[in-house]
């Protein structure tokens, strides 16, 4: 796209993840608006350059590829890949489908270089459900979108130029670690308006509009919950649809945001409900997954939760899967069986044990 003019942009040939993520860091400390994409290993790789980009407080956009960890060798999707990213202060998009993770990106450098965030950006994208299919995409009109995202001002602060008294990445008093940390922490804090306000703009520029952190889908009534976040929240939607039209009222909540985490919207929606089931893509090796502690921290002196992980190293988990997951779990809270516990299971229906 580059040589043949339609993106104006550099391209950057790199010899490996942690030079792109260093030289794109480079770049966004000159003031340039800069992209990189990686995936699973790659970002492994990127590691120590995630934690420099987010310290730094320097605005830019990762997509994510969300592939399972090696060994043994797996290209497919699950998602401890994008959530290694959980502490390190970037602000953590996961899309449902192809439209989403393309909004996702231009809404991510509106996010990121506002002045109220200034942190890095990621948008998870599942493997091959996403990276791999074909999909139409509506793409806004171009000069619509010139107009509301403009070249990046490079004089916006945490811009390195020469002359000027300022570093990034000395020797500092261990004060100004924990400081710097504490401002990273109220940034993200305020993301959470910021992503809403661009959200409400992104109506105007491209006629959808997503609602924010988090996407309500037969919520209003529901009586049990069902948390999780990435593309198969679209099966897990038709399952709800199923147990819908058996009387069952149950709804879902899908996690767009990971960072900053949507904790008021979850205890609203916990607090109306009879309990929550998270269903994990990614394994934490302590006695939840992931998602699950985040949730049941968050939720768990209002109901009780229900955490199955499932889909590990690109396992497919359909529709009637999902089903069976949700019927499990209303049965659960029905016979009492998550009475004030966190209860957790593995979905591995071929597995023999």
């Amino acid at each position: 796209m580059i040589e043949k003019g339609e993106l104006n942009a550099r391209f950057i040939r790199i010899d490996s993840e942690h030079s792109a993520l260093a030289a794109v860091l480079g770049a966004a400390a000159g003031g340039v608006r800069a992209f990189t994409a990686t995936s699973s290993h790659g970002l492994l790789y990127m590691y120590e350059v995630v934690w420099w980009a987010a310290n730094a407080r320097m605005p830019m956009v990762m997509a994510v590829v969300t592939r399972s960890i090696a060994p043994p060798w797996n290209i497919h999707s699950d998602h401890n890949d994008l959530l290694s990213l959980r502490d390190s202060g970037w602000i953590i998009a996961m899309a449902e489908n192809v439209q989403e993770a393309f909004d996702l990106t231009l809404q991510g450098f509106k996010i990121s270089e506002d002045e109220r965030v200034l942190l890095p950006f990621v948008v998870g994208i599942d493997a091959f459900q996403l990276s791999h299919t074909a999909e139409v995409v509506d793409v806004p009109d171009q000069s619509v979108v010139d107009e509301w995202l403009p070249p990046r001002d490079p004089y916006k602060p945490y811009v390195l130029e020469p002359g000027q008294n300022y570093a990034v990445g000395n020797i500092g008093p261990n004060e100004y670690t924990m400081e710097l940390r504490w401002y990273m922490y109220e940034a993200i804090n305020r993301a959470k308006k910021v992503i809403e306000e661009v959200d409400r703009e992104y109506l105007k520029v491209a006629g959808r509009s997503y609602g924010g952190l988090v996407e309500h889908y037969r919520t209003a009534d529901a009586k049990y919950v069902v948390i999780m976040s990435g593309a198969w929240s679209g099966d897990a939607k038709e399952a709800i649809d199923k147990l819908r039209d058996e009387g069952i009222p149950i709804g879902l909540l899908r996690l767009r945001f990971i960072r900053p985490f949507p904790l008021d919207e979850l205890r609203k929606v916990a607090r109306s409900s009879k309990a929550i089931l998270v269903v994990d893509r990614a394994m934490s090796m302590g006695y939840w997954g992931v998602l699950g502690i985040e949730v049941t921290a968050a939720v768990r002196d209002l109901v009780p939760v229900k955490n199955v992980i499932a889909g590990l190293g690109g396992v497919d988990v359909g529709v009637d899967d999902f089903v069976e997951i949700m019927r499990s779990f209303v049965n659960d809270v029905e016979r009492h069986k998550l009475q004030g516990t966190t209860k957790v299971e593995w979905y591995m229906p071929w597995f023999k044990g």
